[in-house]
């Protein structure tokens, strides 16, 4: 997906100036088994409809990091393509309560949140380069910081979810074409900070990696 060939890192504010990827297509949840994938492709422009909702007898199920397994049972209905810099958020009709989770899809570039099964949130994302990668698994929520700023970076990270002990998190940043981080996950700060007021310290995120090349 990337062409990553390129000498010299341009730092600013905390994000490295990289060679762009392709234009992320909307990929709501992304699946990895074969029953997911082709219920949550992505949807025809004629759609109508900003939902796309799931019959309970045959509610998708994503396959995640460490083995975890969730359902999903609505989905954002995303047509087009989205951009860098763009997301959508979308709770109408959708419970107040139920259990939060994070999909971040390397591969796309998209994260997306669930909150009971119901997708309510996607954005075009930043992530780490090959020499500061952003690690993949499955993490939790350890720590909130509204104005968090990083004194390694000398940057601002603006409604900052921590994941790892080393600083990896998921933060608002200027989510730019041909721009990287460090190792962390940036979002729009509109889309950060909606995030932040749903996740909670114990909340789970899955971030995805990127399928591996076949050898020839």
């Amino acid at each position: 997906m990337r062409g990553l060939i390129l000498v010299v890192l341009v730092s600013l504010a905390g994000i490295m100036l990289w060679p762009a990827a392709k234009e992320p297509t909307a990929a709501p949840g992304g699946a990895l088994d074969a029953k997911s994938a082709a219920l949550l492709a992505h949807v025809p422009e004629n759609s109508a409809g900003t939902r796309i909702w799931y019959a309970a007898s045959d509610y998708p199920r994503l396959k995640l990091p460490g083995g975890h397994e969730e359902i999903v049972k609505s989905a954002l209905n995303i047509k087009g393509k989205m951009t860098f810099g763009s997301f959508v958020w979308d709770e109408a009709r959708i419970p107040k309560s139920g259990a939060m989770w994070v999909r971040v899809d390397l591969a796309h570039q998209i994260l997306s949140v669930f909150r009971g099964g119901h997708e309510i949130g996607s954005a075009v994302i930043l992530y780490g380069t090959d020499g500061k990668p952003t690690p993949t698994g499955d993490f939790t929520v350890l720590q909130k910081s509204a104005d968090y700023h990083s004194h390694a970076y000398d940057a601002a990270m603006p409604y900052m979810l921590r994941l790892t002990d080393d600083g990896v998190a998921i933060h608002g940043s200027n989510v730019r074409e041909g721009y990287a981080t460090h190792g962390c996950v940036g979002v729009p700060p509109e889309f950060a900070k909606k995030l932040f007021a749903v996740m909670a310290k114990g909340d789970p995120v899955f971030i995805v990696p990127q399928p591996q090349a076949k050898q020839g």
